[in-house]
């Protein structure tokens, strides 16, 4: 029988699910603010609303491996 892991004890970040939609938001985000990916009627408006969204997908991960490496549910 396989050893199970202790409840308290999380995931490494690049094993987790959020770590890949993160990752995914910051860099469609980037590469449409960077002009990488540039559809028909892009503003700078919306070159600055992808800034926005890898920003605050960034910030959004960080709280929550935070929130997940102190232990606490809520």
């Amino acid at each position: 029988m396989a050893a199970s892991k202790p409840k308290n004890q999380s995931r490494r970040g690049p094993r987790t699910t959020e770590f890949w939609l993160t990752a995914a938001a910051s860099i469609l985000g980037l590469c449409l603010m960077a002009g990488w990916i540039n559809p028909e009627g892009v503003s700078t408006v919306d070159k600055l609303a992808g800034l926005a969204v890898a920003a605050l997908a960034s910030l959004g991960y960080s709280v929550s491996r935070g929130l997940a490496k102190s232990g606490k549910d809520k």
